[in-house]
């Protein structure tokens, strides 16, 4: 299960706790969306205990979009990484 919780202090951060399951993307994807243009937006992914291959397309995409992921589990970096055919 996945806890999404928003706190705002001149950007908008997203803490991500549990597990985002390919269910979750849609739902995670309005939200962002959802955000006013030109607003930083910063995903904390420190209580993240597990992500599949779909997950790690959607934080690929978000980075590439310009949202920060901070507190990225060193697994998770490393997939993405291997996503992007980086070493």
């Amino acid at each position: 299960m996945l806890k999404v919780q928003r706190s705002s202090n001149g950007q908008v951060t997203y803490i991500l706790s549990g597990q985002i399951e390919e269910e979750d993307i849609a739902e995670l994807e309005a939200i962002l969306g959802s955000e006013a243009k030109g607003r930083r937006i910063v995903l904390d992914l420190k209580n993240l205990t597990l992500v599949g291959q779909d997950a790690i397309v959607f934080l690929d995409r978000c980075e590439a979009n310009g949202i920060t992921l901070k507190n990225c589990p060193a697994y998770i970096r490393e997939w993405i990484k291997g996503r992007r055919g980086e070493s």
